[in-house]
């Protein structure tokens, strides 16, 4: 099979920062007959999203504001790789942060891109079992969430309704349901 040709960036100029990304548009030069063309993409720290299982089975689940929606979802806790953290490092504080709660153990489990078209980063899915609550929730001045226990076997249920329409969550619930086939590696 053949890969599609390789389109060289001639450069970049950074258009405008927006706090948690940038938008960025580069020169690149057509394969096909070498003209430059331009295109905007969006650059940010890796992101993670972690699925916060209690001993009890249960998803620890958030409902915040989401201001592109402007509506309130559900969602599993996540958020940006501060710099120099590792991933399973921020996977464990955004759960901390977002909801209270302490895992027993943070295992990776699968990782996308959240829109190759568009944006450079990766989002890191994480696996915490046996969590329990250990303190309040701690969100920013930017941020403000609820939690919401959902029994496991709830799940698919909460999806197929809608109650839950994050694609990136929903990735994520998918990472998981292909670590489970695998028997939990």
């Amino acid at each position: 099979m053949s890969e599609p040709k390789h389109w060289p960036e001639l450069g970049r100029e950074r258009l405008h920062d927006c706090v948690v990304f940038e938008v960025s548009r580069s020169w690149t030069r057509s394969p096909r007959d070498g003209a430059t063309r331009a295109f905007y993409r969006i650059d940010s720290a890796d992101w993670v999203n972690v699925i916060p299982l209690t001993p009890e089975r249960e998803v620890v689940m958030v409902r915040q504001f989401r201001h592109g929606l402007r509506a309130t979802t559900l969602e599993i806790p996540g958020g940006i790789v501060d710099p120099g953290e590792a991933p399973a490092s921020a996977a464990a504080r955004e759960l901390r942060e977002e909801t209270g709660y302490r895992a027993g153990s943070v295992r990776p489990i699968g990782t996308v891109n959240p829109n190759p078209a568009v944006f450079g980063n990766r989002v890191h899915t994480y696996l915490a079992e046996d969590c329990v609550p250990e303190g309040a929730i701690q969100n920013s001045a930017t941020e403000e969430t609820v939690v919401e226990l959902v029994r496991e076997a709830d799940l698919a249920a909460r999806l197929r309704a809608g109650d839950v329409d994050h694609a990136l969550v929903i990735a994520a619930f998918h990472w998981w349901a292909l670590d489970q086939a695998d028997g939990g590696r």
